[in-house]
């Protein structure tokens, strides 16, 4: 059976919502899947899994610290083992997604994908096929005005049901083709 692990970081709870539905899509299209937060992700080795995902919010066009500082922390951990090589060949069956919750009160999704170019690079340089990067809008917890004013509109309750049932469903047609 393939194995994945959904590595994330929530402050407000999008995106956790997130990372719970994509393990059930993934549960449901055959893979052994464990979900965990970032702070308990500790020793993992990610060369044991087919598909390691990673989520966490935009801040300032930049995953939070304690993402960053994980990522580089397991980086430099593969670096001294020699598994970080120059120009960074492909390991086959070697996988990763990224995840990015975003409000995006200013300039939306522009806001979020340097954060996931940030996260997905950490795995391109271990050899890993980063297959796709997620966006998702969601609700800019603690602030009505970015909430209902910024160029996104009125994003109060996202991700709605609807949206997590999406992301459900394309976590299982995610590891059905891998």
């Amino acid at each position: 059976m393939k194995k994945a692990v959904i590595l994330f970081w929530s402050n407000t709870g999008n995106t956790e919502k997130v990372a719970l539905h994509m393990q059930k899509g993934m549960e449901e299209g055959g893979f052994q899947t464990s979900l965990l937060k970032v702070q308990e992700a500790g020793d993992i080795d990610f060369y044991n899994f087919d598909l390691v995902c990673i989520g966490a919010p935009s801040y300032n066009w930049h995953p939070p610290k304690p993402v960053v500082d994980y990522l580089k922390g397991k980086f430099n951990s593969y670096k001294k083992e020699g598994r970080v090589k120059v120009n960074a060949p492909k390991i086959p069956g070697k996988n990763a997604l990224i995840f990015c919750t975003y409000s995006g009160p200013h300039t939306g999704i522009r806001e979020a994908v340097p954060a996931g170019k940030y996260m997905g690079q950490f795995f391109e340089h271990l050899g890993f096929t980063v297959v796709d990067e997620w966006y998702i809008l969601s609700e800019f917890h603690g602030s009505e005005e970015n909430s209902t004013l910024g160029r996104m509109g009125n994003i109060k309750g996202l991700p709605s049901k609807e949206d997590l049932e999406r992301i459900k469903e394309s976590a299982k047609n995610l590891v059905l083709r891998l």
